[in-house]
């Protein structure tokens, strides 16, 4: 009675961000990243099948829409979106570049810090989990409008992805390492 997704739905670049919207020969400008990570349950156990998009802003801090305000400048070859399914034991990784903080209209100087969003389908479209992904170290995400809702230290850290070099390819790609916990007390 709900969809069940499956590998033939993805075209073969929807997990390269690098790639997937640029021109041949061309590629996304900005620092290179991959994002990996698990779907887990409150289990630990991982999630297999579930359909993850992700969506993000460009290296300058703006995002491919018709309503964006943000002067920075537009990558032709960059459009922020891409999808994948997790692997049987909850596995994903994607490329894609680093995105950049930009202004946040709530209050006089608000910014958001680098991140990206997801979004985590489960067998049937109603069961969806939406949650974003910030970067070790960056300084902007005490500051943010969004992680000040936060109760916790805990909370915060869960939506805070760690510097991975030992999936970092040497002269290409930082690696970040991202959990998604479903439900539970680790819910991300």
């Amino acid at each position: 009675t709900s969809p069940v997704f499956g590998h033939n739905i993805l075209g073969e670049l929807d997990n390269d961000l690098i790639l997937n919207y640029a021109q041949p020969g061309e590629t996304a400008i900005g620092p290179r990243i991959i994002v990996h990570g698990r779907v887990l349950d409150e289990m630990g156990r991982g999630v297999p099948g579930a359909l993850m998009e992700f969506w993000q802003a460009n290296a300058g801090g703006r995002y491919r829409h018709k309503k964006e305000s943000y002067r920075a400048a537009l990558d032709p070859n960059f459009g922020g979106c891409g999808r994948t399914i997790t692997a049987q034991d909850g596995s994903y990784e994607f490329r894609s570049i680093q995105p950049g903080p930009y202004p946040w209209p709530n209050g006089m100087n608000d910014w958001r810090p680098a991140h990206i969003h997801f979004s985590i389908f489960g067998h049937g479209f109603a069961q969806r989990l939406i949650t974003q992904m910030y970067f070790e170290g960056d300084p902007l995400i005490p500051r943010c409008p969004i992680v000040g809702v936060l109760k916790t230290q805990e909370a915060v850290d869960a939506l805070t992805a760690p510097l991975d070099m030992n999936r970092t390819l040497p002269m290409d790609s930082l690696a970040y390492k991202f959990d998604i916990v479903l439900r539970g007390n680790r819910q991300t």
